[in-house]
């Protein structure tokens, strides 16, 4: 295997990762305190986006590539070890503070969540540029597009958390960086075993689905003005078909 092939296909996916959720960080750069109706419609959107994600791409690849069992497994492994440590991170205990918490908590949840979806998918572009250059550099621009959502939604929590707005950007582009060590893993083996791949991307999609629906969702509704968090979800949801289509 050429190395500098290998050392290519690392920094497109490196670049994918760290741009596409730094650039979600760098919105926060810009704003000042963001008005309860905006965090509703961006927690709303990145929701949609994460449910489009986790059912139209993650479950189903993960089925295709490891089989029914290692995907269902994947995904309630995800789903159970997110429940853990939702219960091990400190919850608000005072009402002035509370909100803050909880979104510090999502913040770090998301990062989490972020960084461990990315590298399967670091893999997907690894293994797809392998196979054909242009089909690697198109999964590449695809995931470097809807992973901007979701570091959207990591800022906007951590920002509203009380974190600074240097730490919010550097937090964002960090949870892009396993997206490097997959691409780097995919492009190094020429591929991966089956199982392993569809239990990881399994496992992605349960997280994505826990954090979806135990912090963003139920957020976003709480600080809804109107419609703006069922707007912000339906606008999610079409814009990730428009991106997976």
């Amino acid at each position: 295997m050429d190395l500098t092939f290998v050392a290519r296909i690392t920094i497109i996916g490196l670049l994918a990762g760290t741009l596409g959720t730094g650039s979600g960080g760098l919105v926060t750069l810009f704003t000042k305190e963001l008005p309860s109706r905006f965090l509703s419609l961006i927690l709303a959107f990145a929701a949609g986006m994460m449910l489009d994600v986790t059912f139209l791409e993650l479950i189903p690849e993960a089925i295709d590539s490891g089989g029914f069992f290692y995907g269902l497994t994947g995904l309630v492994s995800g789903i159970i070890l997110f429940l853990l440590l939702d219960n091990l991170l400190p919850h608000c205990h005072h009402s002035g503070e509370c909100q803050q918490s909880r979104f510090r908590k999502m913040g770090i949840l998301l990062g989490i969540g972020i960084a461990l979806h990315n590298i399967p998918e670091g893999l997907a572009i690894g293994t797809g540029y392998i196979s054909s250059e242009s089909l690697g550099l198109g999964l590449a621009l695809i995931i470097g597009i809807h992973n901007f959502p979701e570091g959207l939604a990591m800022a906007v929590a951590m920002d509203s958390g009380g974190n600074s707005k240097a730490r919010t950007l550097l937090a964002t582009a960090l949870a892009g960086l396993p997206m490097g060590l997959g691409a780097f893993l995919g492009a190094l083996l020429g591929g991966i075993s089956p199982i392993a791949l569809g239990f990881s991307l399994g496992f992605a999609g349960g997280a994505m689905l826990f954090i979806t629906c135990h912090e963003l969702m139920p957020d976003a509704h709480n600080l809804s003005q109107g419609h703006s968090a069922t707007i912000g979800l339906l606008l999610g949801v079409v814009t990730g078909i428009l991106i997976t289509g």
